[in-house]
């Protein structure tokens, strides 16, 4: 897994990637009212608050700081998967990212590569689209990171969205990178539909 400090050196470019921190969250959930699990449904988010480079300004290629983000993907999807407990336990996933006012939602898409396919790399049998939202936003935004299962995107039991919001983040030139994840199904799932269980084709949807 690439390593990566809070700035990287080795950058695509005249880009570097400066991290001012990273925010986890994770919840475990026993019930909601109904009988109590056996055990708990595990979800989370991880999220990196990242200067932006193009604030500002409207610059045509974009894709140096992509390039340049893909080692932040591996080491954000790596720290969440170790939160959840190891890459046995966690099958669903998602992904957001707030731009900064200073920043426009073009910018959002640098996150594509780095976010989904760290994920996917260290996740085995992640054939599933990564669900994803976006936001232009002030410090402070909330943001509701969708979830499916990573394997089968029609497998009913997975689909949930993790709230996730940084207090300061993003100031007008930074971009909050987010990664979501869960472990299990929600913890009342009692819609139908495709089962975890019944997953056969292994086409990213069933």
């Amino acid at each position: 897994m690439p390593s990566m400090s809070n700035k990287t050196k080795e950058s695509a470019g005249a880009v570097q990637v400066d991290v001012r921190k990273i925010v986890t969250s994770v919840e475990e959930i026993w019930h909601e009212g109904g009988p109590r699990a056996k055990k708990p449904y595990r979800r989370g988010a991880i999220a990196a608050v990242v200067a932006n480079p193009y604030a500002g300004r409207y610059v045509e290629d974009l894709t140096p700081m992509m390039d340049a983000l893909k080692p932040l993907g591996f080491r954000l999807a790596a720290a969440l998967i170790k939160a959840l407990g190891g890459p046995k336990k966690v099958d669903a996933y998602g992904k957001s990212v707030i731009v900064g006012v200073a920043g426009e939602s073009e910018h959002a898409a640098l996150w594509h590569v780095p976010g989904g396919y760290g994920m996917r790399e260290l996740l085995d049998k992640s054939f599933a689209i990564v669900p994803s939202s976006i936001k232009v936003a002030p410090a402070g935004t909330v943001i509701d990171v969708p979830l499916h299962h990573r394997t089968a995107a029609y497998v009913r039991s997975h689909f949930d969205s993790v709230e996730m919001r940084v207090p300061d983040a993003p100031r007008p030139n930074e971009i909050v990178f987010i990664l979501a994840m869960g472990a299990g199904g929600r913890v009342h799932d009692r819609m139908g539909g495709l089962k975890a269980s019944e997953i056969s084709k292994f086409d990213g949807q069933r």
